[in-house]
């Protein structure tokens, strides 16, 4: 059964010998060049989105805004995006051993911000990567437990087998 990243985690490609990718440093920002007259009300978090090249050749690496969606609150709503303040990877050639980071600004109503959810798809090279998903809270510390990805589901079916599972795989191992 298919689990989210924590925000924080890396995901490695396997199409892409090499690569990884991560989405870290979920915090609240103010962005830099001002708020949006559109985010009225509302709390800005900064997302970073980091590609890394552990391959032996360059990968020209696109990033964009589109390629990118943020979801908050236990239904999944889109957060606002604030394209002017955001940075984004475009057309980059990430040497092996090199990183390259895309900042993202975003916002939403604050009690929805104890569940975000950032989807990434990356293109490489001009193809087109695999969907990857991170889940996370605002205020956590990276990597801090996989809890988020469950906590509005606890009692769903899913949450019921994926927790099953887990049981019998370590009952297995032991």
């Amino acid at each position: 059964m298919y689990e989210p990243n924590v925000v924080g985690d890396w995901q490695e490609y396997d199409e892409h010998a090499g690569l990884r990718v991560r989405v870290h440093r979920l915090e609240p920002a103010e962005p830099p060049r001002g708020r949006d007259d559109a985010a009225e009300g509302l709390t800005y978090f900064r997302v970073r989105v980091t590609v890394e090249n552990r391959g032996v050749r360059q990968l020209g690496i696109h990033l964009e805004d589109g390629q990118i969606d943020v979801r908050i609150g236990p239904d999944g709503e889109s957060a606002f995006l604030d394209w002017r303040n955001s940075q984004f990877i475009e057309g980059f050639d990430v040497y092996p051993l090199r990183r390259a980071t895309a900042v993202l600004y975003g916002a939403g109503p604050e009690a929805s911000l104890s569940l975000v959810d950032v989807q990434v798809q990356l293109r490489v090279d001009e193809e087109w990567a695999d969907r990857r998903l991170w889940s996370g809270a605002l205020g956590l510390p990276d990597g801090a437990g996989a809890a988020p990805c469950g906590t509005a589901r606890d009692e769903g079916v899913a949450h019921q087998v994926s927790a099953f599972l887990r049981g019998q795989s370590e009952e297995g191992s032991a």
